[in-house]
């Protein structure tokens, strides 16, 4: 027997008026950030780097909650990508819980990103638990 249910994309972009929204879903906290970086990198047009050695950067934040470390983990990402045009395209958590990460990241530089996000906001941002597991919404500044 087939079921008719299809999976549930990780993220996908919602129309929002003035800025870019992204729903993003994942099974539990490590899949929601990783979710959470490849929809914002795709949101800035940016190319994953291709497999290879690449730049290795390890990141480590602390935070009240795990919405908080949703945002400081995404503006994390953002400052590199826009700063030295370095997308991550592999994500390793060595400690993760929702209010600390400490984590490896691999990537490579781009060429150019289509879209620049100045921030990611707190706007309506809530991380709730699905029967799929954990699901939020961010919206980032642009």
């Amino acid at each position: 027997m087939t079921s008719d249910i299809q999976p549930l994309p990780p993220y996908q972009e919602l129309d929002h008026t003035a800025d870019l929204a992204l729903l993003v879903r994942g099974a539990d906290l490590e899949a929601l950030l990783r979710h959470a970086a490849l929809g914002m990198y795709h949101l800035m047009g940016a190319d994953i780097p291709p497999a290879g050695p690449g730049i290795r950067q390890r990141v480590v934040l602390s935070a009240m909650d795990a919405e908080d470390l949703l945002v400081d983990w995404l503006g994390e990402l953002a400052f590199w990508a826009e700063s030295r045009q370095l997308i991550f395209r592999a994500f390793t958590f060595h400690d993760l819980s929702p209010g600390h990460l400490t984590a490896t990241l691999q990537g490579g530089r781009v060429g150019h990103l289509e879209k620049h996000i100045k921030a990611v906001t707190f706007h309506n941002l809530r991380i709730v638990d699905t029967p799929q597991g954990l699901e939020t919404t961010i919206v980032f500044d642009v």
